[in-house]
């Protein structure tokens, strides 16, 4: 925690796929001991069962919160298996609570991880089950009030450790560089690995699966994208993007999250 900060200053963000309804539930056990206005909604309808998708939302959505905040990530299609439940404490104080299956993962690289913890619900305390679907609820949850009101760790969790996302790094030759499509936005831009100071300005080509190449060029904003080409630029995360102007990228190429993408160049024009 920051210097001078109270624990119970601290805010809970929930970012999950379940919707609102589900949501509310895990609301309704954090408001049994934690103050109004404590937790905050960052978003409910992240890529269903894509955790490796919703990470790079979450990581930016969340990744400017004050230090020491505690977020609640729920994006599970292993719920009920033997995954563990981690809380991982990063760098800054803030704490990631979730499934370890590889969502955390961007969060946690940007704000740095001093520890893991795997949850043992049965030292947790939190109460009778309702089922085995519904971990934001019954274990998730109860995790951050014990996080917020401060109790050791070791008093309900183990050392543990963060699985690493299978998500393949993103590959630079001379005059070629090799990645995937991260996830399509709901402009149907295709935001990709490729960090974008690796990417020249001029014309390149761009291969998306295996479709044919392409000429693209590197604009530096939408309005310059001439009329239905294809082109890339810096998106937000820091990575390229390949985007139409006014239109889905996605739609035009059929391209998805995990999509190989090739670009090379320079290509001729």
């Amino acid at each position: 925690m920051p210097p001078g900060r109270s624990l119970r200053s601290r805010a809970v963000t929930l970012s999950s796929d379940i919707g609102w309804a589900y949501a509310a539930q895990m609301k309704a056990v954090l408001y049994r001991r934690l103050p109004w206005g404590s937790v905050i909604d960052l978003a409910h309808d992240l890529p269903a069962h894509a955790a490796g998708e919703a990470g790079l939302w979450l990581a930016a959505m969340a990744e400017r919160f004050p230090a020491g905040t505690i977020h609640v990530a729920i994006v599970d299609p292993g719920v009920g298996t033997d995954r563990a439940a981690i809380v991982i404490v990063a760098r800054d104080g803030s704490v990631l609570i979730g499934p370890d299956n590889g969502l955390l993962v961007p969060l946690a690289r940007r704000l740095g991880v001093r520890r893991v913890w795997a949850i043992d619900e049965r030292r947790l305390g939190a109460g009778p089950r309702r089922g085995t679907t519904f971990d934001g609820r019954d274990l998730f949850a109860p995790a951050a009030v014990a996080v917020w009101e401060g109790r050791p760790f070791r008093e309900w969790a183990d050392p543990g450790r963060l699985t690493e996302s299978e998500v393949p790094a993103p590959v630079r030759t001379p005059g070629r560089w090799v990645g995937v499509v991260l996830l399509v936005d709901r402009f149907g831009n295709l935001v990709t690995n490729l960090p974008s100071e690796w990417i020249p300005t001029g014309p390149l080509r761009l291969r998306l699966g295996r479709g044919p190449a392409q000429t693209v060029r590197r604009v530096d904003a939408y309005a310059e994208i001439r009329g239905s080409a294809l082109a890339c630029l810096a998106s937000s995360f820091g990575t390229i993007e390949i985007s139409a102007r006014e239109q889905s990228a996605a739609g035009r190429t059929g391209a998805r999250s995990g999509t190989r993408v090739e670009l090379a160049g320079p290509a001729p024009g």
